[in-house]
C-alpha cells in the first residue's frame, strides 16, 4: 500500500491538492496529514479524491468544531485524531503528531513501525533505534504550502517501508501543473 505523507498546509489547498494528486497518481491509496491544516475547508481541495485523510491538527489549530464535523461525515473518509493518531495501515502501526520531539519519542518505544511528524519545515526520513532494539521509521514530510522552505510531500510504500521526499508540482501558468525533480 502506498501512501502520501503531507503536513503544514496552511490553508494553502491548491499546493495540498497538487501533492495529493500527484501521489494518487503514483498509487497512494491514503493521505497522512500530520497537522497546521487550520482552515477545515482546505480538506475540500482534496476530499473529492476519495483517499482516506488521516489528520491531526498542530499548533495552528483552527477550527477544530468544523474540523470534527466535517471528520464525523462519512462520505469523505477523514478520520480526524485531535492531538496524535494511532492506526494501522498494511499491517503496520503508524503514530502521527505534529511535534518532532514527541514524534521521535514515540519512535523510541519500538511500538510502531512508522511516526510521522510536521512543523519544522523540513522534511526528514531517518530510522530511530528504539529501546526494543530495532528501528523505527520516523519522517517529516516538510510543509506542503512551502511557507519559509520548499513545498515537499513525502511518497512511501508501506509493504517495501521504502519512502521518498517529493516536490510539490508547481502551477505551469497554462492551467496546469508543472512537476519538478524529487530527493531520494
Amino acid at each position: 500500500m502506498k501512501i502520501c505523507i503531507v503536513s503544514d498546509s496552511h490553508d494553502h489547498r491548491e499546493h495540498l491538492a497538487a501533492a495529493v494528486t500527484e501521489a494518487k497518481s503514483l498509487g497512494a491509496q491514503a493521505v497522512l496529514h500530520c497537522g497546521d491544516l487550520v482552515a477545515p475547508s482546505t480538506l475540500h481541495a482534496i476530499i473529492l479524491l476519495g483517499l482516506p485523510v488521516h489528520l491531526v491538527h498542530g499548533n495552528n489549530t483552527g477550527d477544530l468544531f468544523h474540523l470534527s464535523k466535517l471528520a464525523h461525515q462519512p462520505e469523505n473518509r477523514v478520520h480526524y485524531y485531535g492531538q496524535d493518531g494511532t492506526f494501522a495501515l498494511a499491517e503496520k502501526r503508524i503514530f502521527i503528531v505534529h511535534y518532532p520531539h514527541y514524534a521521535k519519542a514515540m519512535a523510541l518505544t519500538g511500538d510502531y513501525d512508522l511516526v510521522c511528524n510536521g512543523h519544522e519545515h523540513h522534511a526528514v526520513i531517518e530510522r530511530i533505534r528504539n529501546v526494543k532494539g530495532t528501528e523505527t521509521l520516523r519522517i517529516d514530510p516538510g510543509t506542503v504550502s512551502g511557507v519559509s522552505a520548499p513545498a515537499t510531500y513525502v511518497l512511501g510504500d508501506l509493504a517495501k517501508m521504502v519512502f521518498e521526499i517529493r516536490a510539490v508540482p508547481e502551477p505551469d501558468g497554462a492551467g496546469g501543473w508543472r512537476f519538478v525533480t524529487t530527493q531520494r
